[in-house]
């Protein structure tokens, strides 16, 4: 039932300093309200239902199914709005249902990613569903059950339920009671919403824009009000507060909490937190190098390029997804780097996506493991962070586990887009028919199929990327200045699935699907 309350918000909010249909406007908010109702009365029905089981205990393996299917069911009655508002993906397409969970749960998940290929022209999408779809990122950002939890309060119910849904290993630093914890995490990601939104609107946002932005700055999403995302404001000084906040939003929330408590020095003791801004510091010189030695756009200049090029790697690493230049058009090095960063992430405990960067940290010191036992096989070493021992037997094979579940993920997803999205997705719907174009004996329709078939495993790979690490834009057909709009309707439930996997770390979305995890013991 709590979980329609958000759906009124957005409801009375409007960007009136553009035109617009009022009866449109109508529209989208009669669709928010009767998906309020259809979530209430499907909240009093699992009330009901709730009341017959009421004493039991809630352990591991229930954790799991309550975060998992809450967040299928979030994906399903947060598309209700999209559907029932007469949003349009581009004039005279209707929204489908799928498109509109796919725009729910890249809301929600704080992916980003899109099928709207236009957001401002009057009549396409109501300005309250564009506040929804930002709203969804502040919901999502860190995670509704983390959320509900600090509001509702559980017990040793929402103990569980808090270890099933925050992301990343368990680090230094945790507090002894989780409804404590997460009524901290909820009050400092709120204050920081509150002063960024305070902070663009100085700057020259409107109030909307700028909720808007914060919402999706420090839920790491990246839903814009704009086509152009964050290249709309064109400021230097918009630019680099945002990259300020995302790196706030990408930090540990644990450490910003014992931060608040111990002063700035925590942050700098805290390896994990210094392997981040160091990989910041490191790719943003090889961005602006390699981006000014090619020409590239917005590298003209070295204030310009460094302001880019910070802005693009900070957005990616931290899984925000906001742009400021296409840099599917810089060169195979930024490029290449950008989609390297995807399958890193954010900290631990923060609200980015991505593999985390204290996983890294310790697949590295695994491998040096591993690799010193191969010819030291006597040496016994244990595995250490940060000046700190960790006593976890099972946490390197965990690891170990983790990227193998990525790896495999992405694999089986790439190969799936590869083989069965056809290639009129690419504009070129000749090239589906591989024999009539080779038996043509033309070259330049052999050419345009080879080039077709190439971008087809990059951007495939790169989409794949992006929604599994909760990213958004990709490269080519799902770049900065494009969405997913063209995908067929199967693969866009494809990355539905994936940015559910990526938002709830693999677990709590992919045990459902084993018949085994609904077996009584």
């Amino acid at each position: 039932m709590a979980f329609s309350l958000p759906f009124a918000i957005p409801a009375l909010a409007k960007r009136t300093y553009l035109p617009a249909a009022d009866g449109f406007e109508v529209a989208g908010a009669r669709g928010l309200l009767l998906s309020m109702a259809i979530c209430m009365f499907i909240g009093v029905v699992f009330r009901a239902i709730g009341r017959k089981h009421r004493g039991g205990h809630l352990f591991q393996k229930e954790a799991m199914a309550v975060v998992g299917l809450s967040w299928v069911l979030a994906t399903v009655l947060g598309a209700l709005p999209f559907y029932l508002s007469g949003t349009q993906i581009s004039e005279g397409s209707p929204i489908t249902f799928i498109e509109a969970m796919f725009e729910s749960q890249s809301g929600f998940s704080t992916t980003g990613a899109t099928v709207l290929t236009d957001l401002e022209s009057p009549g396409l999408v109501p300005h309250c569903i564009l506040f929804w779809r930002s709203w969804t990122h502040f919901l999502g950002g860190l995670g509704i059950v983390v959320l509900f939890v600090a509001i509702l309060g559980q017990g040793s119910a929402g103990k569980a339920m808090m270890r099933a849904e925050m992301p990343g290993p368990t680090k230094e630093g945790s507090m002894p009671r989780m409804q404590a914890t997460a009524l901290a995490f909820a009050a400092i990601y709120v204050g920081l919403n509150i002063i960024l939104t305070i902070t663009y609107v100085l700057e020259g946002m409107t109030c909307f824009d700028g909720l808007c932005h914060a919402f999706g700055t420090m839920a790491t999403g990246g839903f814009s009000t704009y086509n152009a995302s964050h290249g709309q404001f064109t400021s230097s000084l918009i630019d680099y507060t945002t990259i300020g906040f995302m790196i706030l939003a990408g930090s540990n929330f644990t450490l910003l909490y014992l931060t608040l408590l111990d002063g700035p020095k925590r942050l700098f003791r805290d390896v994990e937190f210094r392997t981040f801004i160091g990989i910041i510091a490191v790719v943003t010189a090889g961005v602006v190098v390699f981006g000014m030695r090619s020409g590239d756009a917005g590298f003209a200049t070295f204030s310009d390029s460094l302001r880019n090029g910070m802005f693009q790697v900070v957005s990616v690493l931290t899984t925000t997804g906001y742009g400021t230049a296409d840099f599917d058009r810089w060169n195979n090095f930024g490029r290449g780097i950008l989609l390297l960063l995807m399958f890193v992430g954010g900290c631990a405990g923060s609200t980015g996506g991505g593999m985390k960067v204290i996983r890294h940290i310790l697949f590295y010191k695994i491998l040096r493991q591993e690799i010193e036992k191969s010819h030291r096989p006597r040496v016994i070493r244990r595995l250490r962070i940060g000046g700190m021992t960790i006593d976890d037997p099972n946490l390197a094979h965990g690891i170990v586990v983790y990227f193998a579940m990525i790896l495999a993920i992405f694999v089986v997803s790439w190969f799936l887009l590869v083989t069965f999205e056809p290639s009129s997705t690419w504009g070129v719907a000749e090239a589906e028919t591989a024999g009539s174009v080779e038996s043509s004996g033309d070259p330049t329709k052999q050419l345009i199929r080879k080039n077709t078939l190439d971008e087809k495993l990059l951007d495939s790979a790169s989409a794949v990327a992006a929604t599994l690490n909760n990213i958004g834009p990709g490269l080519g057909v799902v770049g900065p200045t494009k969405n997913y709009a063209g995908f067929s309707q199967g693969a866009k439930l494809l990355f539905v699935w994936l940015m559910m996997l990526g938002r709830v770390e693999v677990y709590s979305v992919l045990v459902l699907i084993f018949p085994t995890f609904w077996r009584r013991i």
